[in-house]
């Protein structure tokens, strides 16, 4: 096993060369941070362009982070097997030190310095004010440019090894290029929206390295069930709004959609790690958070039958809503306005698995912590870090998953520049 200390460039006394694999929004960042500095960095990338994944996170408007006070911000984030419902202290330190090198409103101040401002939306969530990713990207590119970094397109990262330097194959069309470098800052992604380039054939490359890396699997997801045919008549393709969806102690609030197959929405996604570690996955969605069984109750009145009908107007339950509980019950009726105000407050829905990961919006899993020091450097491949979705790593839509790739990118180069003395 090579010496788990940094190596002092062969080059020194001449240029210090940065390799950064992958350009998404980790890899980016660390491009920029390291050539702010005055290192060499030379951008590989398997496609056509950089930002790729990027741009398609920009559809819904680009939200870049979120404004929750920080000692919340931090609990956001888990690792692969840690309980869904209570955050270990080493994931919270570990968390709260990258957060403090490059924090929401260091994001926020940043795209200002690009020329973007942003806004934090009632949700607080923050967006630029354009609701578009293009417009930044371009301007990130233009000053990753301006600071001399090299862009090398459809170059796919093949391996490395360790000589006096780094030594990094990759494949370019018929061509198989080697480059050296004096560090190396592996950035290519988790498994979510492969067409991006983020498709984890990078695995088995970093374990034959003798990385441990925990499986990746589909976070931020759709979730399947087996429907019944009433309830696919009533409400395919509606949303549930304003409901809140629990698994086991995890509970979130949002909204749902009613698919062919399944579940999706971001009340779901967020509990994604949770049912994950459930045998039997099940969903508990409450129609009426605001609202408790005996203040439903009360409001049915005097009602003595079809209490969900009357619930429904009423209670202003909601045309796909109505649909769900009514198809879930197959015809059977309620006997009593509290049986249907319970179940309309705890309504189980059963999930059988979720959906590929090539769908979900993320992925969990990626290169473990304890095998990277405090920089996110490899400990048994001195001058090669790690950053962005390749870590072990999770954290709901919202915001926290784009801070978090800009945090450890900064992280990541930060070790760099460290290192280069």
């Amino acid at each position: 096993m090579p010496d788990a200390s940094p190596k002092s460039p062969a080059s020194k006394g001449n240029t210090f060369h940065l390799a950064v694999i992958g350009g998404g929004p980790a890899g980016l960042r660390a491009a920029e941070v390291a050539a702010s500095a005055g290192i060499k960095v030379t951008l590989f990338d398997a496609k056509p362009s950089v930002g790729r994944k990027f741009l398609v996170a920009g559809r819904g408007g680009l939200n870049i982070t979120h404004e929750e006070p920080s000692e919340t911000f931090v609990e956001r984030y888990r690792e692969t097997g840690e309980p869904a419902a209570v955050q270990s202290g080493e994931t919270r330190r570990r968390w709260e030190s990258l957060l403090s090198g490059f924090d929401p409103a260091m994001l926020r101040t940043w795209a200002t310095s690009l020329g973007i401002e942003t806004f934090a939306a009632g949700t607080g969530r923050v967006y630029p004010k354009e609701m578009k990713s293009a417009p930044l990207l371009r301007r990130w590119v233009a000053r990753l440019r301006a600071l001399n970094v090299e862009f090398r397109m459809h170059h796919r990262w093949m391996g490395l090894r360790h000589a006096d330097r780094l030594e990094l194959d990759f494949a370019h069309g018929s061509d198989t290029p080697q480059v050296r470098a004096d560090a190396v800052v592996l950035a290519l992604g988790g498994k979510s929206w492969p067409a991006t380039g983020s498709t984890g054939d990078w695995v088995h490359l970093v374990e034959n390295m003798g990385i441990a890396v925990a499986p990746l699997q589909p976070a931020n997801c759709g979730w399947e069930c087996e429907w019944p045919p009433a309830v696919l008549a009533a409400c395919e393709g509606m949303p549930l709004k304003n409901v809140s969806a629990s698994a086991g102690m995890n509970r979130r609030r949002g909204e749902l959609l009613v698919t062919r197959y399944g579940l999706e929405g971001g009340a779901l996604y967020a509990l994604s790690g949770a049912l994950r570690q459930m045998e039997k996955p099940l969903l508990t969605v409450d129609f009426k958070p605001g609202s408790s069984v005996e203040s439903l109750v009360a409001r049915l009145g005097s009602a003595r039958r079809n209490f969900l009908e009357e619930g429904q107007l009423r209670w202003r339950l909601g045309d796909a809503a109505y649909g769900l509980l009514s198809g879930l019950r197959d015809g059977r009726p309620f006997q009593s306005a509290t049986e249907t105000a319970e179940f309309v407050k705890a309504c189980p829905i059963g999930l059988t698995r979720p959906r590929p990961v090539d769908e979900a919006i993320s992925s969990a899993g990626g290169v473990r912590f304890e095998a990277l020091d405090e920089w996110l450097m490899v400990r048994a491949l001195p001058n090669v870090f790690v950053a962005g979705e390749m870590l072990d790593w999770e954290a709901p839509t919202g915001g926290y998953l784009m801070q978090g790739c800009f945090a450890t990118g900064s992280r990541a180069a930060e070790g760099v520049v460290r290192l280069r003395g």
